[in-house]
């Protein structure tokens, strides 16, 4: 898990990123890695920015808030196969500072850096305990807001051919 912004064609500057290789209980019938799988990378991926930013679980808990998803949107560009080295990245591009956030990821083969797959996340700030839309607490916006970039100057509106 670190921060890398050289190297690969991300989308947007200042990647977080996580290596992912997918294993055989990653493939489905088709010899391909299973979409459901991207889905628990991404995940994964966010809890890790998070914690990387100073945000677990057990704050979240703590807090009484979270920010959940409230909607997910995937691009499944092209397949992956078992054993392939692959790089994720996640960024937050947008904060309303007060409810909402996006997260966007990206993963890209290793070996030839295609683009595999783009996913985004809108997101909202929840009470854990009653499931309502809540204000985000002063915690989250100290950890997440610095990081928010800007997604209206990124390469990630040009067309996949």
């Amino acid at each position: 898990m670190h921060s890398e912004s050289t190297a690969m064609p991300w989308d947007y500057p200042q990647a977080f990123t996580l290596k992912r290789t997918p294993a055989v209980n990653d493939i489905d019938g088709l010899n391909h890695t299973n979409n459901a799988v991207y889905v628990q990378w991404c995940e994964a991926i966010g809890w890790a920015h998070s914690e990387q930013l100073g945000l677990t679980l057990a704050d979240y808990q703590h807090l009484n808030r979270a920010m959940a998803i409230r909607r997910a949107e995937y691009d499944y560009i092209l397949p992956t196969l078992l054993d392939e080295s692959l790089t994720l990245a996640t960024w937050l591009t947008a904060s309303d500072g007060r409810l909402t956030m996006e997260r966007r990821f990206q993963l890209i083969r290793d070996s030839d850096q295609a683009v595999i797959l783009r996913g985004r996340w809108d997101l909202v700030c929840i009470e854990v305990s009653s499931g309502k839309a809540r204000r985000m607490p002063a915690e989250f916006c100290d950890a997440y807001l610095s990081v928010v970039i800007d997604s209206t100057s990124s390469a990630a509106t040009v067309p996949v051919s």
